[in-house]
């Protein structure tokens, strides 16, 4: 697969209403489907995008070409969740600057930690996480038992 290189991105604060947004989350979930296969159907349940206030949606040459949100956890933590960048658009730094836009929001509205978690094909999910500062912790709630999935944790600053 042969990478797009971009100039310049955008970065779009909306909610989960914003259909550029749910488009990349559609695309988000047939990669996982592509990686994980019958394993992906039991996260489904925790991927619910209803009613989500903070979400970003990545733009290049004014199409989107990523996504990602978070919910709050606990009164200081957020869950990141739905980070995507299109095959294609991946190394040019774009997921880095998505996670960043979303940190720099979490802190403004008051957080001041961060968990996510992601699957053990991640490959990039993961080098993005461990280069972005998170650190392995213990899977909580819904992941605790479930072996594909690794989850992380980062003080917002």
């Amino acid at each position: 697969m042969n990478t797009i290189k971009v100039t310049n991105a955008e970065l779009l604060r909306t909610t989960s209403e914003n259909t550029d947004f749910r488009s990349m989350v559609n695309a988000l979930d047939e990669d996982l489907i592509l990686r994980n296969g019958e394993t992906q159907k039991l996260y489904h349940q925790y991927n619910k995008i209803d009613h989500i206030n903070h979400a970003v949606v990545v733009y290049a040459e004014n199409k989107p070409v990523g996504c990602g949100c978070f919910k709050r956890f606990d009164d200081q933590t957020i869950e990141v969740k739905r980070m995507f960048i299109l095959p294609e658009m991946r190394g040019n730094h774009l997921a880095a600057q998505l996670l960043d836009e979303l940190e720099k929001w979490a802190i403004v509205e008051g957080f001041s930690r961060a968990v996510l978690e992601t699957g053990l094909r991640q490959i990039e999910a993961i080098r993005l996480y461990t280069r972005s500062g998170y650190t392995l912790t213990e899977n909580y709630g819904q992941y605790v038992g479930m072996v594909n999935s690794i989850c992380y944790r980062k003080e917002l600053k």
